[in-house]
């Protein structure tokens, strides 16, 4: 759930207007996002400053322009606003024609080189506390061999690198793309790791990012993401091809049996 200290009060005569473009702004710039629970209408109306019934009408007109969902008895939701990259009947389709992968690595290697750049450039302090945390949790994850809380704080690395390039756009765009990763659509990390081995090559390279991006140095931060993608798609390419050769022998052996 959002926490309710990234509302601040509220000193205006529209008072509904008012909290409905704080509201907007904050999903703009990617601080409240699709499926993200809001606090409640008591302690949102206290962080606002506003009375209970203004906050409840600003979140009326917000419903009425389908940016939140009021879930009654549950609570009011940011909606999925930026929707999947692809259809269902696409992605199938992705699936299994493997040789979109590349389009999609070299998408992304673009647009991620440019993020990462730009959060080199941009990086808050506020940003650099949360990469320093992903950082701990990457380390965490591969010294306990945890390949869930590996994944995990992948994917929330590379949406912390995007978010740090306060670029709307981008964090936006970014986040469908992601989706497609997130759900394994294209590769999965095993088979990275199939290469990798302990997974080490992709810590290093995930630590890489996050000092890049500390030290401010956006060069190397550019290089740093490309160098990972580059990595990405190189493992996935010969594991796919170990995949293959493994299936012929399997088939040879059992013909011969």
């Amino acid at each position: 759930m959002i926490a309710v200290d990234v509302f601040e009060p509220i000193d205006h005569e529209s008072v509904v207007q008012m909290v409905v473009d704080k509201i907007e702004t904050m999903i703009v710039d990617g601080v409240l996002k699709g499926g993200a629970r809001l606090p409640s209408e008591r302690e949102m109306a206290d962080a606002f400053h506003v009375s209970r019934p203004k906050l409840r009408e600003a979140l009326q007109v917000l419903e009425s322009r389908n940016l939140v969902t009021v879930r009654h008895g549950d609570g009011t939701y940011i909606a999925e606003l930026t929707g999947r990259a692809m259809s269902p009947a696409m992605l199938a389709l992705y699936a299994r024609h493997g040789e979109a992968f590349h389009d999609y690595l070299e998408y992304r290697r673009e647009q991620e080189a440019f993020a990462t750049r730009l959060a080199a450039q941009r990086a808050t302090a506020a940003d650099k506390e949360r990469l320093a945390a992903i950082r701990n949790e990457l380390r965490a994850a591969w010294d306990a061999q945890d390949r869930e809380a590996e994944q995990e704080a992948d994917f929330r690395l590379h949406s912390a690198v995007v978010d740090a390039s306060h670029n709307t756009t981008l964090i936006h765009m970014m986040a469908s793309v992601f989706d497609l990763t997130r759900r394994g659509i294209f590769y999965n990390r095993d088979l990275l790791r199939s290469i990798d081995g302990t997974g080490r090559k992709l810590l290093d390279q995930h630590l890489g990012i996050i000092a890049a991006i500390e030290a401010g140095d956006a060069a190397l931060a550019d290089k740093a993401a490309r160098d990972h993608l580059d990595f990405v798609e190189q493992s996935i390419r010969l594991g796919r091809e170990l995949q293959r050769r493994e299936r012929r022998a399997r088939m040879r052996l059992n013909s011969a049996e």
